[in-house]
């Protein structure tokens, strides 16, 4: 039988002589034969235990679980599905640590990273715990039973064997619940759902979100404004579909202030962004498709009704301005675009291509989607002058490869229609057609504002024509709800030294620094 130094064996293994010598020690491997100067010597088969063993301690065993699946050959199998147990108990949490700073990556705070560590390490049990402790916090003694068990039944746990994206799921989910915005909104939702009574309505409840959600996309991809007059024809539909379902609790019988009053509440309430991804986060971690967000359509109908409080409110206002023959503007409404027009041209004129990707202060827009919407503008107003306005397009690419030629081409077109013999005084509906270049000049007034500004120009463009529209700005847009889903956002502090058109952009929502939340 051939013997193997311990040197040898260390060679042939791979393992250190003092770790070889220490698992002769506590029993792993046994030497067959001792040297002259008392050095250890192994056999074949005590090279293949070493050999096995090392793959054991490789796999995360201990050396008590090594020996006793060498010394017994049966139990290996055992001990390999018990430790594949626990590396699979490792592997999961692992992988939600992994996940944890993975998210890391997207919180700033110290804060937010113990929290994140501490649901991380949750048990089962704990996490159940958490969320059946806010429920009942939240929901009290409402009676609302079908919501509740809804939401205890709903699948609020980590699966044993998670996605990335359900681990990702359960952090966010613990993160809302963690904070105090989620708990007020459910806490509103379940509110309004025991003071009317609504039981056994969720088939129809989906059918007629579905129904309102589509038509409000629809407008939102043509380019329909919420706080616009055309808004009030999306309503009326929505309205008639309501008033013919058990959500018209107050069995209310037409379209009015009532109406729209009531279901203005009932989006509100159901439409909270924090308890829609409440709900979309229960559906990741049940492993459930969630449903798309209706966040941009709650929006949009929420602001459509509020502009729109009866129907033909917002029509009626603007027809009651339209009745306003003065003409406020320096040199006439008609001299007036075209001084603002130009001055446009030369902002258009002096971007340069590489500055597309800066921001504005229109929110979310870059410079080249900022360029882009004064080309449309162009094309749409021009359109109505002509009699031929463009039914598509609002999220086209207008601009091609050259955008100084894009705009200069629809302003000589919106320019020519709007020099028709007779047009500012036609009529288009209610408006006449001064009104048309009237808006078109607001629009050009301001968003060269948010171009100067970008661009870093001088921002007082145009001072006698700004002083006029402000006035102008105030009586239309004066009253129009500020909020998401509308064309401005809430008034900005300028001071009454500023520029004429500092103040006119600061009452349309625009702060001076280029992060302002800005939608007009």
């Amino acid at each position: 039988m051939h013997r193997w130094s311990i040197g040898a064996v260390a060679r042939q293994t791979g393992l250190p002589v003092k770790m070889i010598r220490h698992w002769s020690d506590v029993g792993i491997v046994v030497p067959v034969d001792r040297t002259a100067g008392g050095y250890r010597c192994y056999d074949a088969a005590g090279i293949a235990r070493l050999q096995l063993a090392r793959t054991l301690r490789d796999l995360g065993m201990g050396l008590p679980e090594i020996r006793a699946a060498l010394d017994r050959e049966d139990e290996l199998a055992a001990v390999a599905a018990a430790h594949v147990e626990a590396l699979e108990t490792q592997i999961r949490r692992l992988r939600t640590h992994q996940a944890v700073l993975r998210t890391v990556t997207r919180r700033t705070t110290r804060e937010g990273l113990a929290l994140m560590a501490r649901i991380a390490q949750m048990s089962p049990d704990e996490r159940r715990t958490l969320v059946h402790d806010f429920l009942t916090e939240v929901l009290g003694d409402l009676d609302v039973p079908q919501f509740r068990d809804g939401l205890l039944a709903a699948g609020a746990e980590l699966p044993d064997d998670p996605t990335d994206e359900q681990v990702d799921a359960w952090l966010e989910l613990g993160e809302l619940i963690a904070a105090g915005e989620l708990r007020a909104a459910m806490r509103r939702l379940a509110e309004y759902g025991s003071s009317q009574g609504q039981q056994d309505a969720a088939a129809e409840m989906q059918a007629l979100t579905e129904s309102w959600t589509a038509r409000v996309r629809t407008a939102i991809e043509a380019g329909t404004a919420a706080d616009s007059p055309a808004a009030d024809q999306v309503v009326a539909p929505v309205i008639a579909a309501w008033l013919a379902s058990s959500a018209n609790t107050a069995a209310i019988v037409a379209d009015g202030t009532e109406a729209r009053t009531h279901l203005l509440a009932q989006l509100t309430a159901a439409t909270e962004p924090t308890v829609e991804r409440f709900w979309q986060l229960l559906c990741i971690l049940g492993g459930r498709p969630a449903p798309d967000g209706i966040r941009a359509e709650g929006e949009w109908l929420t602001t459509a009704l509020r502009a729109n409080p009866a129907p033909g409110a917002r029509s009626a206002k603007l027809e009651a301005l339209y009745d306003d023959s003065t003409d406020p503007w320096p040199g006439g409404v008609l001299d007036a675009f075209t001084r603002v027009q130009k001055t446009v041209t030369g902002l258009v004129r002096a971007t340069e291509r590489d500055q597309f990707g800066l921001p504005t202060p229109c929110v979310d827009w870059t410079i080249r989607d900022l360029l882009n919407h004064l080309v449309w503008e162009n094309l749409i107003w021009g359109g109505l002058a002509q009699g031929t306005p463009p039914t598509t397009g609002h999220t086209d690419d207008h601009l091609g490869d050259d955008h100084v030629a894009a705009f200069e081409t629809a302003a000589a077109e919106s320019r020519e229609a709007f020099q028709q013999p007779g047009l500012l005084s036609r009529s288009f509906g209610p408006a006449p057609g001064r009104r048309l270049v009237e808006q078109l000049l607001i629009e050009l007034l301001v968003h060269g504002w948010d171009l100067a500004s970008a661009l870093g120009h001088s921002r007082d463009l145009e001072p006698d024509i700004a002083r006029a529209a402000l006035p102008v700005v105030h009586a239309i847009y004066g009253d129009l709800p500020r909020t998401a889903g509308g064309s401005i956002a809430a008034v900005q502090t300028a001071s009454s030294q500023a520029p004429p058109l500092d103040q006119v952009a600061a009452f349309l929502g625009r702060g001076l620094a280029l992060d302002a939340d800005v939608r007009f």
